[in-house]
């Protein structure tokens, strides 16, 4: 006999169902709250603080580089065209001003659509769920219910939290558009080289349509399917009366020709490199990571002299290529040892050092000329203009602060400096003939060296204004034996900011010790600043997102030399120019503002310096190879090949900046005092004598009378 079971009444089974449904719900509800202990709190939503970009500024206002992991600029919603906010609204969440973090609606459809197909087909993430998404990682990326369960109550409190309008702009300045870029703003300059508020309805569309799949619909990788989506976005805009017909034909009708392929390095990228590199320095003490903190890096550069220097020594690279080009080609032996002619064919080889290919790595260091050129302001020591390399061949080598090498005959100042500064006259007179020393050789051993005059010249004796008027090296080496010990002229050297090692030997005469191109600019600045020694800086000024004045930086400066040394050895470099292995810069190249300089050359010809200065601004440039035993070519003499490159800019810059750098002279200390002497004996005249005219620091004038014209 089977049991019979009495039937439930309908009020039991009512409660019984209740009790069910609140137990589920509880589950539910409490499965909620485990999900919800690591999301966000109200305080972190309160306080929404992403990673943005770090954007280094130059001194005239542009932009010269962005520093960041993830690429992202804010902008406020008012700088964010009412095309791109439409369409965003179109395509993602028509319904965004409706709903209170979810649309249910859509969440109905989903599931319907989703059951139907028997797959995850269709999503329902509004704008507010796909915030909460991309500001916190903890909710996770997975297509799941416990992502989507995460993403509502997420919405949910951004909803509660923040206007829609605010949701809308931080949406539009956190979503990802691929290649690196966060943000419409940083889209905007990415795909089109403008601001996010110049975007235009199509370009709106186009960027609107890359949101479900960065990388699938990449107008830069597929400007076919980026072409479909746009046009896909702007069907939505037209079917929801966001924009008329006509309005939506012309824009469809639009090509993506204006889409920016290539990422540029920026302006100055040698210069943006190197401030880089400082703030990396400043990082810890300042509590700032430069990658993440959306600071504002305000620096010295001005873009005007940067484009000036970059035209002008690409001018001279170019002429210096073809110079070492043609002295390959005509000598196999050496062609085929640098070329590697044994790896690679000749013709292509020759394609590449003409510039028609570009040149394999392996070869540049041996084939390719390099340049440095380094701009200051010599009152203050802010850098003005930099290149580290060839602006065609950009790499993170920057030879204007890293490569040391031999500066030759632009040492020679620091010579004369020390003479002049231990009471010599310009007027002392020294033998231009040949001397034999005593040096140490590359492997410890003492030998035989004899230094001559670049020209093979002697002469008998030579004031101290010709000697280096015409570069004579054995006028300078005669100075290290008879007048000034080389320890001296390396004090010399440190103070007015050479800080690489120098070697007190004789041979310091000819510039054998290496040097950075910025000390070698920075310390000729110290003449030009009388003799007040000011440390080159890049950067002015640190800001944070908000604003704030992180750090400021300011010059630092230091008396190196008096002002009467400083003068008389600018006036002796004024000779260079106006009379001497410098002439070309007056009457070939036409600048005549008042300046001074040195050229340099060194063994070989393998390095090509010069280092000049005017009142308002010194700069300095170098070529040469990579490889130091590789020359330029027979000749390339300082003045030949680097003078060009100084004397095009000096002139363009005072020509375009007319305003700023204008015709001034140097100014004379009232210790200097200008007497007229014997041209020949250089003492004081009698009635018979020829006579010129000469400076000298107070109590080293001449004192006896001519003896030869009686």
């Amino acid at each position: 006999m089977f049991k019979r079971f009495k039937p439930i009444s309908w009020p039991r089974a009512i409660l019984h169902s209740i009790l069910i449904l609140l137990v589920l719900a509880g589950g539910v509800f409490g499965y909620i709250i485990y999900l919800a202990k690591d999301l966000p709190s109200l305080d972190q939503l309160e306080n929404y603080d992403p990673d943005l970009v770090t954007r280094i500024y130059s001194a005239d206002g542009k932009v010269l580089h962005e520093l960041f992991y993830e690429k992202r600029v804010f902008v406020d919603l008012d700088h964010i065209p009412w095309y791109m906010r439409e369409a965003t609204i179109a395509s993602e969440d028509k319904r965004f001003y409706d709903h209170w973090g979810i649309s249910m609606r859509d969440f109905f459809r989903a599931v319907v659509m989703n059951t139907l197909t028997m797959r995850y087909s269709t999503g329902f993430s509004s704008i507010t769920q796909q915030l909460a998404r991309n500001l916190y990682d903890t909710i996770g990326f997975r297509k799941t219910l416990v992502r989507k369960i995460k993403e509502g109550i997420t919405a949910i409190q951004i909803e509660r939290t923040y206007t829609k309008n605010e949701i809308l702009e931080m949406y539009l300045n956190s979503v990802h558009f691929g290649h690196g870029t966060w943000g419409v703003q940083a889209a905007s300059k990415r795909f089109f080289n403008k601001d996010a508020s110049e975007l235009t309805l199509d370009e709106s569309a186009l960027l609107v349509g890359v949101l479900p799949s960065p990388g699938n619909y990449s107008p830069i990788r597929n400007p076919s399917r980026s072409r479909t989506r746009r046009n896909t976005v702007l069907r939505l805009m037209r079917d929801q009366d966001r924009i008329t017909q006509d309005e939506y034909a012309e824009a469809r009708a639009r090509s993506l020709s204006n889409i920016t392929s290539e990422q540029g390095l920026g302006i100055a990228p040698y210069f943006t490199e190197q401030v880089r590199r400082i703030l990396e320095r400043e990082d810890e003490e300042l509590d700032i990571n430069i990658y993440r903190d959306g600071l504002k890096i305000y620096t010295t550069l001005d873009t005007r002299l940067q484009a000036i220097a970059e035209e002008m020594v690409t001018r001279s690279l170019e002429s210096n290529q073809e110079v070492l080009n043609q002295r390959l080609f005509n000598d196999e032996e050496e062609f085929s040892r640098l070329a590697y002619l044994g790896i690679y064919p000749e013709d292509s080889v020759k394609m590449m050092m003409q510039g028609q290919l570009p040149m394999y790595d392996e070869l540049r260091n041996k084939l390719l000329v390099q340049c440095s050129f380094v701009a200051m302001d010599p009152k203050t020591g802010a850098v003005l203009a930099m290149l580290g390399g060839r602006p065609d061949y950009p790499d993170q080598y920057n030879r204007a602060v890293q490569a040391a090498r031999q500066p030759g005959s632009v040492f020679k100042p620091f010579i004369y400096i020390t003479a002049l500064d231990n009471g010599y006259p310009v007027t002392k007179q020294l033998m231009d003939q040949p001397v034999v020393l005593n040096v140490q050789n590359a492997d410890g051993q003492w030998v035989k060296w004899n230094p001559r005059n670049d020209d093979y010249s002697t002469g008998g004796l030579t004031t101290l204004r010709d000697g280096l008027r015409w570069s004579k090296n054995l006028i300078s080496v005669r100075m290290v034996q008879e007048l000034v010990p080389a320890a001296e002229v390396v004090r010399t050297a440190k103070s007015m900011g050479i800080t690489t090692p120098i070697r007190a030997v004789d041979a310091i005469a000819l510039g054998t010790s290496e040097v950075y191109m910025i000390d070698a600019v920075a310390a000729y600045s110290t003449l030009a600043n009388k003799g007040v020694y000011s440390k080159p800086y890049l950067i002015t000024r640190i800001v944070d997102r908000f604003g704030n004045t992180i750090k400021e930086f300011f010059p630092e400066q230091e008396e190196a030399l008096s002002a009467e040394t400083a003068y008389l050895m600018t006036n002796l470099m004024q000779t260079v120019l106006d009379k001497g292995t410098g002439g070309s810069t007056r009457w070939k190249y036409q600048f005549y503002q008042p300046a001074a300089g040195k050229t340099g050359t060194t063994q070989g010809y393998t390095d090509a310096w010069f280092v000049g200065f005017t009142p308002q601004l010194a700069a300095g440039v170098w070529f040469g190879m990579d490889d130091p035993q590789v020359s330029l070519g027979h000749e390339q003499f300082g003045n030949k090949a680097a003078l060009p490159a100084w004397a095009r800019f000096m002139r363009t810059a005072y020509d375009s900046l007319k305003t700023e750098l204008t015709s001034i002279n140097f100014k004379r200390p009232a210790g200097i005092l200008e007497i007229e002497i014997c041209s020949v004996t250089k003492d004081l005249p009698t009635q018979y004598c020829p006579l010129e005219k000469e400076l000298f620091k107070r109590g080293t004038e001449p004192t006896r009378r001519c003896r030869v014209h009686r």
